[in-house]
């Protein structure tokens, strides 16, 4: 029958899983680390999977497809199980291949975090004359929220299209440089988009994918914040040049931390 159903542009798929994860009725799993529609007749057209998918591979089609089968999905409990959802055990017992995993790998998921609103000043930490106690137990310590707006934040695993880059203020910054500067959260964080890395220990330039980035998606503004020391030149280097070969034209800075938690002048 002629009927509205998902596609998945495998070019596109970033192997996420959370469109997997979105499926209620187990129509879609990860093969080969990308995202499959397993079977015609699973899918209900409904696409809870769509707004799950940041990459944006995912849409409508309209073909010819087997109806939708309620009582076959994995979801219903009367339906025969699949092979692909068979125990280990019985997929051995039968010859059966090892079922595939259900979804990617969980710390590259890209999804949209919700920070709270800034409330004032940020905390001023534990009072004086208390600083041997444990931090959440001292009178008057209140915790300070994380700005984090979205993941993942490395570099090496963030999509170069992604629907948080819309409008986005992106930060990259050196790994080391949240552990450096104490207020780092709000002054750097609150308000954009995260992506840090270490081109030393990483082992890559990321010119190519920060390019990418700037130049697929309306990025409002770019900030680059380094450590004092000599490899953090290459983080700079690699966002500075991006912004060159995307041909955008926005407003840069670039921000140096010293070893001891300063903004260098």
């Amino acid at each position: 029958m002629l009927r509205k159903i998902i596609h998945i542009d495998q070019e596109k798929c970033n192997g996420c899983g959370l469109c997997a994860n979105a499926c209620h009725e187990g129509a879609i799993a990860m093969v080969g680390g990308k995202a499959t529609l397993l079977r015609d007749d699973y899918c209900d057209g409904l696409g809870d999977c769509l707004p799950a998918c940041a990459a944006g591979a995912i849409t409508f089609v309209e073909r010819e497809a087997a109806p939708y089968n309620e009582a076959a999905v994995p979801g219903n409990p009367h339906a025969p199980r699949p092979a692909h959802h068979a125990s280990p055990a019985a997929a051995g017992e039968a010859g059966a291949e090892t079922p595939p995993l259900p979804c990617g790998c969980p710390g590259s998921q890209a999804r949209r975090l919700n920070p709270p609103a800034p409330q004032g000043a940020p905390c001023p930490g534990t009072p004086p004359g208390l600083t041997n106690l444990p931090q959440d137990t001292a009178p008057g310590y209140a915790p300070v929220p994380s700005q984090l707006g979205q993941w993942p934040v490395q570099i090496k695993l963030v999509p170069t299209s992604a629907a948080y880059f819309a409008g986005a203020n992106l930060l990259v910054a050196a790994d080391c440089a949240a552990y450096a500067y104490g207020d780092f959260h709000r002054r750097f964080i609150r308000g954009k988009v995260t992506l840090i890395g270490c081109p030393k220990l990483d082992g890559v330039d990321y010119t190519q994918k920060l390019t990418e980035i700037l130049a697929n998606n309306e990025i409002k503004s770019l900030t680059v914040v380094r450590m004092e020391v000599p490899c953090c030149g290459g983080l700079e280097h690699a966002a500075v040049t991006a912004l060159k070969n995307s041909g955008k034209f926005i407003p840069w800075q670039v921000v140096t931390l010293t070893t001891d938690g300063n903004i260098l002048e």
